[in-house]
């Protein structure tokens, strides 16, 4: 490799390196204060970093807010999604996804707990950009929610009249709630309740009640 590729090389890993760090620390601010709090000077500042090189990362701060977007997708995809992955399709499944969001929420991924429901609430009014990245997130999840559940019954393991729409979204009603009481009053009671709803409605939906695991 020439010294010139060398030295481009050297500039695209400390660029991708500085990246990171922005973003690893914007999706925390935003779990706690918005994704308006964020602004290229405010994480210049805080993290020691050049105005104009975090300006040249990002270009603007609707940029940034969707970076951080894009940045906390991928943080909660590693958390929520990846345990379950190669799971077989069943309850069991519906039971683990629903367990491993209550664990990241509780577990504080974001210190403001599950970032995409501190920004739902914050655009949920609004328009453009940003608000149509956060609708997009929710679409996603939500689906991705739907499609397990319809997994399961196709599995023969929930009755063949439950709706996977609305079952989706009564158990992500229930983990919601938890989250959003939970930071509220600082307490894990909440966590527990949730536990035992998802539990609760899936063993009501399951042809054999003894398919939904115990969530721990």
């Amino acid at each position: 490799m020439t010294p010139e590729l060398k030295g481009v090389d050297g500039r695209v890993e400390r660029g991708n390196r500085t990246r990171r760090l922005v973003l690893r620390h914007t999706v925390d601010i935003a779990s706690v204060e918005g994704l308006e709090a964020l602004s290229v000077g405010r994480i210049a500042t805080e993290l020691g970093l050049s105005k104009s090189g975090v300006f040249a990362l990002f270009g603007s701060k609707e940029e940034l807010q969707l970076a951080t977007i894009r940045a906390a997708g991928r943080i909660y995809s590693d958390e929520v999604l990846a345990p379950v992955a190669e799971l077989p399709a069943g309850v069991g499944k519906v039971a683990r996804l629903c367990e491993e969001w209550l664990r990241y929420s509780q577990g504080r991924v974001f210190p403001g707990g599950c970032f995409f429901y501190a920004v739902m609430a914050e655009f949920d009014a609004r328009q453009g950009p940003v608000h149509d990245a956060v609708v997009e997130s929710l679409t996603v999840w939500m689906a991705y929610v739907e499609e397990r559940v319809a997994e399961a019954r196709a599995a023969g393991e929930l009755t063949a009249d439950t709706d996977p729409a609305q079952l989706a979204f009564e158990l992500v009603a229930l983990l919601e709630a938890a989250n959003a009481h939970s930071l509220l009053t600082g307490h894990a009671l909440p966590y527990e309740r949730a536990r035992a709803g998802v539990a609760a409605r899936l063993r009501a939906a399951a042809t054999d009640a003894g398919l939904v695991p115990q969530l721990a």
